[in-house]
C-alpha cells in the first residue's frame, strides 16, 4: 500500500472514531436529558432556592434598619484593634466576598481559607469547621482572634456607646445601653480570650457587668448578620439554561452553553459524582467531608469539623446559649448534631457558585486554580488524617476535567443584591 493510501485510511478511520466518540460522549439537546437528568438540573437551579430561612435566634435578622447598621459595622476598620482592619478586609465585595490569599489576613495570618460569605444564611454551620451556628455568631469571632480584628469584646460594646451615630442606632434596635464610663467596673480591655491581661480584667467584672457587655457584643453580631443576610447569588448561565430546557427551548439553550460547558455538566451530574456533596440551588449540602486534601506545608494535619464540633457545643453565643432571641433556645441542628471518627479531617463543603476570582481554594488555600481541585478528586489520594470519602478514582480524561472546570465557570454571577450593599456605606 503506498503512503498516500495508508494516510487516507488513518484518516478515514480518525473521522469514524470522532463519530463514534461524539454519539457516546458529545453534548445532548435539552430533548434528549433523561427525565431523571431533568430531575437533577432543576434541583440545581436558582428558580428552587427557597426562601430565606428564619433565625429565631436574632430577633433583628430581617430588620431594614439592621442591616443597615450591619452594613457600617461591617466596612468599619475601627472595629479592630489597629483600627485598619474590617469584615471586608477579608470578605471583599469585589471577590464574591473572599480574598485572593491562601489564608485571610487581618492583623495577622489567620489559620484557613477565607470562605465566601454568599448564601451563609442558608447554612446551619458557619466557617470550614462548623464551629459557629448562626452567622450572628460566626461575625463575633474574627473580632476577637488574634489574628484578624485582634479586638476584644469591652473594647467594642464601649465603641458602641461613645460612637454617637451607633449608640444612636444601637438604641432604636436593642433599647438603651449600659453606663461603660466606670473605668474600676469596665476595664479598658478585657475578654474571656488567652491573653492574660485581658482575661484577667474580664474575670475581675461581676457576672453582671459581664452579661452586659457580652448582650452588647451579641447584638454587635446580630446586626452584621442582618446585613449579610442580603448577600445573595445571582442568576447564572447555567440556571438561564436549565430554564431554557424545561420550557422546550433548544435553540435558546444551545446559545447559552458551548459543548464542552454540556459535556460538563453531564460528568458533574454523572461521571465525576460532584452532586454527591455538591448539590441543591447554591451547589452545597453544607455538611462535613473528609476528601483527602493535603495538609498545608509544614504544618499537622487539620483535624477540621471534630475540633468544630467541640467549639460550637461550648460557645456561649450559640443557638441554644442565652443571648439567643428564640425563647425556645431549641436547636434541632445541635441537638442532632453529626458525630463520630469519620469526622476527623472532615470540612464543609464550599458553594461551587462564583468561583472566579475566589482562588485559592480548599480550606487552607492548597489548590492554586481549579485544575488543581479537580485532579485531586480525579486522583482520590489517601487523606493524611482520617479517611478521605472520596476514595474512588474517578478516571477523567484530560478534557473531561478540562470540560467539567468550563461548566463550573458557567456558575458565574453578578450578586442578586443591590449595588449600594456591595459599597462602603
Amino acid at each position: 500500500m503506498t503512503t498516500g493510501g495508508r494516510r487516507k485510511i488513518i484518516a478515514m478511520l480518525s473521522v469514524a472514531l470522532a463519530a463514534t466518540a461524539w454519539w457516546q460522549y458529545g453534548p445532548r439537546s435539552p430533548a434528549e436529558w433523561t427525565t431523571s437528568d431533568l430531575v437533577v438540573l432543576q434541583s440545581l437551579s436558582l428558580n428552587n432556592l427557597p426562601a430565606l430561612p428564619a433565625d429565631p435566634s436574632n430577633a433583628v435578622a430581617d430588620e431594614p434598619r439592621a442591616a443597615e447598621f450591619g452594613h457600617k459595622l461591617f466596612f468599619d476598620t475601627r472595629l479592630s484593634a489597629n483600627g485598619a482592619v474590617s469584615c471586608a478586609t477579608c470578605h471583599q465585595p469585589t471577590r464574591h466576598f473572599s480574598d485572593s490569599f491562601q489564608k485571610g489576613r487581618g492583623i495577622g495570618l489567620s489559620g484557613r481559607n477565607t470562605r465566601s460569605i454568599v448564601g451563609s444564611a442558608y447554612s446551619p454551620w458557619q466557617y470550614w469547621d462548623g464551629r459557629r451556628d448562626t452567622q450572628w455568631a460566626q461575625a463575633l469571632s474574627p473580632l476577637e482572634d488574634p489574628a484578624e480584628h485582634g479586638g476584644n469584646r469591652m473594647q467594642f460594646a464601649r465603641f458602641i456607646s461613645i460612637e454617637p451615630v451607633y449608640r444612636a442606632e444601637y438604641e432604636t434596635l436593642f433599647g438603651q445601653l449600659p453606663d461603660f464610663s466606670d473605668r474600676r467596673r469596665f476595664p479598658e480591655a478585657a475578654a474571656p480570650l488567652q491573653d492574660p491581661t485581658m482575661s484577667a480584667a474580664w474575670h475581675s467584672m461581676s457576672a453582671e457587668d459581664q452579661h452586659s457587655v457580652n448582650t452588647v457584643f451579641a447584638n454587635i453580631g446580630k446586626a452584621i448578620a442582618a446585613y449579610e443576610r442580603l448577600l445573595l447569588p445571582g442568576t447564572s448561565r447555567f440556571d438561564q439554561y436549565v430554564q431554557a430546557v424545561a420550557d422546550d427551548k433548544q435553540e435558546q439553550a444551545d446559545e447559552l452553553l458551548t459543548d464542552d460547558e454540556i459535556i460538563g455538566l453531564q460528568l458533574f451530574i454523572g461521571k465525576a459524582r460532584c452532586t454527591e456533596c455538591h448539590n441543591g440551588p447554591l451547589f452545597t449540602n453544607n455538611e462535613f467531608h473528609n476528601t483527602g486534601v493535603l495538609s498545608f506545608p509544614n504544618e499537622v494535619p487539620d483535624r477540621g469539623r471534630t475540633d468544630g464540633l467541640k467549639k460550637v457545643l461550648a460557645d456561649p453565643f450559640n443557638c441554644a446559649g442565652i443571648f439567643s432571641d428564640d425563647p425556645s433556645r431549641r436547636c434541632d441542628e445541635l441537638v442532632y448534631v453529626r458525630t463520630g471518627i469519620e469526622l476527623l479531617g472532615a470540612m464543609r463543603t464550599p458553594s461551587l457558585r462564583n468561583l472566579g476570582g475566589t482562588a485559592p481554594y480548599s480550606h487552607k488555600g492548597q489548590h492554586a486554580t481549579l485544575a488543581e481541585v479537580i485532579d485531586l478528586y480525579n486522583r482520590a489520594p489517601l487523606a493524611m488524617i482520617g479517611h478521605n470519602e472520596a476514595e474512588d478514582k474517578l478516571y477523567l480524561s484530560r478534557r473531561e476535567r478540562k470540560q467539567l472546570e468550563a461548566f463550573l465557570n458557567t456558575l458565574a454571577a453578578p450578586l442578586a443584591t443591590a449595588e449600594k450593599w456591595l459599597e462602603l456605606p
